[in-house]
């Protein structure tokens, strides 16, 4: 189980090392002045001269990228071409915020996904089971921004039950923070949940064809307490994969999300800075969200192995 960490975290370290060039090297790439940007149009070759000195971008691509290296290991992600400020605080606020909506999205995926899942395979035969299949189906067709205006007309601006936007935090207003989260949670849950029910409901499936769930329902136990007492173990393994890879496709909703409910995250610092072409606090929030992405995957590549004893022995 050691061997397999290492080898795991050494996978993770080389990632990100690879991930790091790339970012960097397609920022340097691209086109355009930064210090042109920050200074507008009509600014002198001397003072562009003396912004590109302050900005380090007259400084060679293998200087400029160890210096960002080595600023992100100590937590110093420089400061912003546009405002000049520092970008970690403001990045290190964004940051929380996304993973209180990502967390939130996720956790409402679950709570669908696995009763709904479970269910839809116990009755697979049943009417019951092919409504809950439909509905999975549907609600995969839905675009995570469509549902969350159709939550805020519905709950929002006709009942007036919760929030339509904006954000509090936790620490300001509990209640508040809570209520204004339910409807960007909603709207990234739903729909992760249609698709995460299609894969429990596979995986269930495969596991109440096995034959100890044949032997336990031959000692008198219904499909649902033979794949309770001995089944729900083993399919967990490939959800927990799915869950995995679907933090990737939450990230990406919560850009939009964020946008929708006008939540200050890591989206909407992202979508700003490419807006205001402020590129190096793109490099950083892309770089931060790799990070996130290769963190989940090394973590779900450890419960994997708990969950699954027969890779422990793998080499």
């Amino acid at each position: 189980m050691l061997f397999q960490l290492t080898r795991r975290l050494l996978i993770l370290l080389a990632s990100l090392a690879v991930a790091s060039v790339l970012v960097f090297g397609f920022m340097a790439v691209l086109p355009g002045d930064p210090a042109q940007v920050a200074l507008g149009v009509n600014a002198t070759p001397e003072l562009l001269a003396r912004t590109r000195h302050e900005f380090g971008l007259d400084r060679p691509l293998v200087v400029r990228y160890l210096d960002w290296i080595g600023g992100l290991l100590t937590g110093d992600f420089g400061r912003s071409y546009v405002t000049g400020e520092r970008i970690g605080p403001s990045l290190v606020d964004r940051y929380g915020v996304t993973l209180w909506l990502v967390g939130a999205g996720m956790l409402v995926a679950v709570l669908i996904a696995v009763p709904a899942g479970v269910l839809a395979a116990v009755r697979h035969r049943r009417i019951s089971g092919a409504v809950i299949s439909g509905l999975s189906q549907l609600g995969v067709a839905v675009p995570g921004f469509l549902a969350g205006i159709v939550l805020v007309q519905v709950f929002a601006v006709s009942l007036g039950l919760v929030p339509s936007g904006g954000w509090t935090p936790p620490v300001v207003d509990p209640v508040e923070f809570l209520l204004g989260l339910i409807l960007p949670a909603l709207s990234l849950g739903l729909v992760q949940g249609a698709v995460l029910t299609r894969y429990v409901r596979s995986a269930v499936l495969d596991v109440l064809r096995e034959d100890y769930i044949r032997t336990a329902r031959a000692k008198g136990l219904t499909p649902f307490r033979a794949l309770l007492r001995h089944g729900l173990r083993n399919a967990a393994v490939p959800v927990v994969t799915v869950l995995g890879l679907q933090l990737t496709t939450l990230l990406v909703g919560a850009v939009v999300v964020e946008r929708v409910f006008v939540i200050p995250g890591l989206g909407s610092l992202l979508l700003d800075a490419v807006g205001n072409r402020d590129l190096l606090v793109v490099q950083d929030v892309v770089m931060v969200l790799v990070l996130t992405v290769l963190l989940v995957n090394f973590l779900v590549d450890v419960l994997y192995a708990v969950l699954n004893p027969r890779l422990r022995q793998v080499g």
